[in-house]
């Protein structure tokens, strides 16, 4: 009656040790959704993994890893003197305090946040070319003026969010580490995303003094696919003739088939569309023709039978789905699974099966 992600524990858990293995100083990224498997799941894996650190979204996360893993968390959202990150109050849980590691984009920031908690620990965010949080190179040098003044404060490293746009990130990488070097930060740690192994390989040859830290998310829990699927329970199978009327919205079938109802929905995230940033041509085409079959009243489910994809008869419900079946396809009993293409990312599962 579900909604189901089904996990192949044993491919699984070669993959996330052989990504741990050959990426010294791995910080798992567990935040949102927790990529599909929830946050709790993920953080007593990284648990098992042995790391010492993990990074989280946002510090409403806290509450749902750090009992389930106990070393630091560093919150990528960046310190604010505002809203939940006030929360985290060194005087209401002294021994959580110790453990987290904030994120701070601001010189003003660093001033307050040191200004309440003088050892806080703390990495500074350097802007890069996404252009969403960080420093500049003068705002680097000011905030080490600031710390010259602060001996209690805990500085973690420099934190460097780069986009996922193809080509290589290392001139835009090795131009950040000149500001990072001339800054003169009593630091050698430097946090880094989306870098791939051969640039983060050069990058420990080009600045041997300086340990940099992957923050991997997507690649270290989706990196096997193959080990992971998804699957949604058939709950009711209908005849239907020409002009039946069906659904919330009384639509009738265009042609005979079966009427498909399956668990999944828009609770589930199903239906709920989010742009992908693809700009190809082939991109392109696939959203123009989405739109005609929209157009006519039809829409392409994620749901697919015999390896077919199997098309909406009217927008996805709350957790169910009905699917239009034509004339001639097999059609599956009820109790029976099928196959469900989602992005984990932006998918609630009813439950996670790890085998």
């Amino acid at each position: 009656m579900s909604l189901t992600l089904t996990v192949d524990g044993e491919r699984w858990r070669a993959h996330l040790r052989q990504v741990a293995d050959t990426h010294p100083g791995l910080v798992p990224v567990t935040k949102g959704n927790g990529y599909g498997f929830t946050l709790a799941r993920l953080a007593r894996k990284a648990q098992w993994l042995g790391v010492d650190t993990i990074a989280i979204g946002t510090y409403d996360e806290i509450g749902h890893v750090a009992q389930r893993f106990d070393g630091s968390l560093l919150v990528m959202t960046p310190w604010r003197p505002f809203g939940a990150a006030l929360d985290a109050d060194p005087s209401q849980d002294p021994a959580l305090a110790r453990r987290l590691v904030h994120t701070v984009s601001r010189v003003e920031d660093l001033e307050t946040l040191l200004t309440r908690q003088p050892d806080a620990r703390f990495v500074l965010e350097r802007m890069t070319s996404m252009q969403r949080h960080g420093m500049t190179a003068r705002e680097l040098w000011a905030a080490a003026r600031v710390l010259a003044d602060r001996p209690h404060a805990r500085l973690e490293g420099i934190a460097m969010h780069l986009p996922l746009a193809q080509g290589s990130h290392l001139s835009e990488v090795s131009r950040l580490m000149n500001d990072v070097v001339a800054a003169g930060l009593r630091t050698t740690t430097v946090w880094v995303s989306h870098l791939t192994d051969a640039e983060l390989a050069a990058l420990a040859q080009s600045y041997a003094e300086y340990t940099f830290r992957p923050r991997i998310g997507t690649g270290l829990w989706l990196g096997d696919r193959s080990a992971l699927s998804v699957t949604a329970t058939v709950l009711d199978v209908h005849d239907l003739e020409r002009g039946d009327a069906f659904g919330y919205r009384a639509r009738t079938a265009p042609k005979s088939g079966h009427l498909l109802i399956v668990s999944g929905g828009t609770a589930h995230g199903i239906g709920l569309e989010a742009p992908t940033g693809e700009s190809s041509i082939k991109a392109r085409a696939a959203t123009l023709a989405r739109g005609g079959l929209d157009a006519v009243g039809f829409v392409r489910s994620p749901f697919s039978i015999d390896g077919k994809q199997r098309l909406f008869a009217e927008p996805p419900h709350m957790q169910a789905s009905m699917l239009f079946l034509p004339a001639g396809a097999r059609v599956p009993a009820v109790g029976d699974r099928i196959d469900v293409r989602v992005r984990y990312t932006a998918t609630a599962f009813d439950r996670v099966d790890v085998t």
